[in-house]
């Protein structure tokens, strides 16, 4: 998931963060279109709008959350526009300390460290085989 967004903008001509998104990109496996950058981005990139494919609240709620604890990110939010459609809205508001892409890079990280941890806890404690098997 985190390891293979593609941040791209829908209209280039519009978008002054050219770039902030290019280092996103360097140190990042691309699945094209995966993470959009939506029209409407502020010029110094503090403020941004993304669109991410073929997600759902479950990846919503959990990154706006990671996101939001962030001490540089003013405003975070999310929707599903519409129920039929695969598709992630997300707004990334940041004081300045950061642009809403770093932003939204550093929450994707936080998310995949902390599914990782809860992983490794999980597979300890079945490897020390410490839990019943008994179904109530």
């Amino acid at each position: 998931m985190a390891n293979e967004e593609n941040i791209s903008k829908s209209k280039p001509e519009e978008m002054d963060i050219d770039e902030v998104e290019q280092n996103v990109e360097e140190d990042v496996e691309v699945q094209s279109n995966k993470i959009t950058l939506l029209p409407g981005a502020s010029e110094d990139g503090t403020a941004a709008s993304f669109q991410i494919l073929d997600e759902d609240h479950t990846l919503g709620n959990s990154l706006r959350y990671i996101i939001i604890k962030n001490p540089e990110v003013e405003y975070c939010g999310y929707s599903i526009p519409h129920p039929s459609e695969a598709k992630l809205n997300i707004r990334i508001q940041t004081y300045g300390g950061m642009t809403a892409v770093e932003a939204l890079r550093k929450g994707l990280d936080d998310l995949v460290d902390i599914c990782d941890h809860v992983e490794k806890k999980f597979s300890d404690v079945i490897a020390a085989g410490d839990y019943s098997t008994e179904e109530p």
